[in-house]
């Protein structure tokens, strides 16, 4: 074996389609595009999003809603859920850490305690939001709150 007689594997490579090159090649005439209207032309391209003159999809759907892009997300976490927690694993402080590593919330999120529930317990809480009943209900207790 030499390069002489070197060939591409079977069926790797087709020959090209010599198109518009007469009637005999049967490729000729229209150049396998077809009569008449734009697809046939040179220079067509379509546009994105047109349907052949019907009233596009997107103008079709009407638009509407808003995303504040300002909006900050929190993870409710109840009261009756904090108490839990300290009464489970012994706390008296209850951070942002702990609720991460009962599996509560993940690191990434924000944390918003709301007052469902009875809170018995004089807890430390720590978090990123507090309602106001939330937050009464905690002084209440015996306990105070830190925002972060």
């Amino acid at each position: 074996m030499d390069l002489s007689n070197l060939t591409p594997a079977v069926g790797s490579t087709a020959t090209r389609k010599r198109i518009g090159r007469g009637p005999g090649s049967g490729m000729g005439g229209t150049s396998t595009r077809g009569h008449k209207g734009a697809k046939q032309r040179s220079g067509y391209s379509r546009k994105i999003g047109f349907e052949g003159g019907q009233m596009p999809l997107q103008r079709r759907v009407p638009k509407f809603g808003f995303k504040n892009i300002n909006r900050v997300e929190y993870k409710a976490i109840n009261l009756d859920t904090l108490e839990q927690l300290a009464t489970a694993k012994n706390l008296t402080k209850v951070s942002v850490a702990d609720l991460v590593s009962a599996g509560f919330i993940s690191d990434k999120q924000k944390v918003k305690i709301l007052a469902n529930g009875a809170l018995t317990l004089k807890l430390e809480v720590e978090a990123h939001a507090f309602s106001k009943k939330a937050e009464e209900m905690i002084v209440a207790a015996g306990g105070s709150i830190q925002k972060l």
